[in-house]
């Protein structure tokens, strides 16, 4: 699959017209503090939060980038964006959604400007269970831009007021709540491509619990859009179905080789959260058992909604709504949920092209994965280019009967390759021989020694 390459003239022409011109809305509500919290260097901001408590419980606000102000369905803008579905990120840089003009500047939550947005009010329980949602467009503004390090050290330092350690408290609440509904949140590292004097390296990365926390705002927004739609019976949902019992049960056994305990009624969800990847045999477990978690796509209903709504490592009915300055199918359920919290008609070009989104969203994303993996098997085989022959501890992760190889991790450098061999043992480490590292076709292979 061929990236889309630079954006075609009338695209440019048409975003640099509309980012003077937005559709600005008449609510004002530069008065909340917004902050925003994001990777160092991003520019594309699609969200901005301010957590307050409330009598009883908090109140969410939670304001995400307006593109509807900008960008309308059938236009130039939007047409090439159904081609390209999402942003996607390399390391050396991106093939964004849409032109910078408007990702990084006009329609961006900046801190400092003025911008459009669809600002949630989500309010929760003391127990942070959503107890009411509401959304519409506001005129907003961002008084700082954060970044992930910044907030866990204000939070493990005590330092962390307002909106920050609300964050944290809330965030555990509904991981708490996540687990206790089956949901999952896989605490396993992410192999990332990073900038090593100049070249690249991969690494293993473990998420921040800032980052979790900060993930559950999202999710908890796209879970109260999901309702409203499913009570609209109108909309676009993110849906996951479950893995079927046999899955299942040859996951439990897996469990019970690799030496990690599943109590008998305890979900998947409950097994996982307390799992260390550093351990082989746990690390292997998180590996294969990813399988009950394969599937994901999209269904869009105008009626009576699907059977299948369900997301199942949500554990809740899910929609994507908090990233449309990097995720096409956004915008438009941004906009199902803004004419369903007004009590108006959703937009008949909204309407139109609803049925044609999924199918959309299955082919760029394919396409966005492919692309990232690529280039994280570029950057493996170029590092270990020269190590050819060298032998390395390695922990088997991945096998298949009657499949002469399984997959194996080692962690300096942190490399994701096939290892030939039959019958090697799940959950151990090995001692392994790179016999190639080819950057021209980003294969990387080592036999057991």
């Amino acid at each position: 699959m061929r990236l889309p390459e630079e954006f075609p003239r009338a695209v440019t022409d048409e975003a640099e017209w509309v980012s003077e011109v937005p559709s600005l809305p008449e609510l004002d509500r530069t008065d909340l503090p917004l902050i925003t919290i994001d990777p160092p260097g991003s520019m594309d901001l699609d969200q901005a939060m301010h957590l307050e408590e409330q009598p009883g419980g908090y109140r969410v606000w939670y304001a995400i980038a307006d593109v509807g102000a900008f960008v309308r369905p059938g236009g130039v803008i939007d047409i090439e964006a159904r081609d390209r579905g999402e942003t996607v990120y390399m390391p050396d840089g991106r093939v964004p959604l849409h032109p910078a003009i408007l990702s990084e500047g006009a329609a961006s939550l900046l801190p400092g400007v003025t911008r459009p947005a669809a600002l949630w009010c989500v309010d929760l329980d003391a127990d942070g269970q959503i107890v009411g949602a509401d959304v519409t467009r506001a005129l907003v503004r961002s008084r700082e831009r954060l970044d992930y390090d910044y907030v866990q050290a204000a939070v493990d330092t005590g330092t962390a007021d307002g909106t920050l350690r609300l964050l944290a408290e809330i965030g555990r609440l509904r991981l708490t709540l996540e687990r206790e509904r089956g949901g999952v949140t896989l605490p396993t590292p992410d192999q990332e491509v990073v900038p090593d004097g100049d070249g690249y390296r991969v690494e293993l990365r473990v998420p921040l619990d800032a980052e979790a926390w900060n993930a559950q705002i999202s999710l908890l927004t796209g879970m109260a859009a999901a309702s409203m739609m499913l009570d609209a019976e109108i909309g676009l949902l993110r849906v996951l179905p479950p893995a079927p019992p046999e899955r299942v049960a040859q996951v439990r056994r897996m469990a019970v080789a690799l030496g990690v305990p599943w109590p008998e009624g305890a979900a998947y969800g409950d097994v996982v959260h307390a799992l260390d990847p550093k351990v082989p045999g746990q690390a292997a477990f998180l590996q294969e058992s990813t399988v009950l978690l394969r599937g994901a796509g999209y269904v869009a209903f105008n009626g009576e909604p699907p059977v299948q709504a369900y997301h199942a490592a949500v554990a809740a009915p899910y929609a994507h709504v908090t990233a449309p300055l990097r995720r096409l199918i956004d915008r438009y359920a941004t906009e199902i949920c803004l004419a369903i919290a007004a009590g108006v008609p959703v937009p008949e070009d909204v309407q139109k092209a609803m049925g044609e989104l999924p199918d959309i969203m299955q082919t760029t994303g394919r396409r966005a994965n492919a692309v990232e993996r690529a280039c994280v098997d570029l950057v493996e085989a170029f590092v270990l280019r020269e190590r050819v022959g060298q032998v390395f501890d390695a922990v088997v992760i991945d096998v298949e009967e009657n499949r002469p190889w399984a997959q194996v991790q080692i962690t300096d450098p942190a490399v994701v390759a096939r290892c030939d061999g039959e019958r090697l043992p799940l959950g151990e480490t090995v001692r392994v021989r790179l016999t190639r590292a080819d950057p021209a076709t980003r294969e990387v292979r080592f036999s057991l020694v």
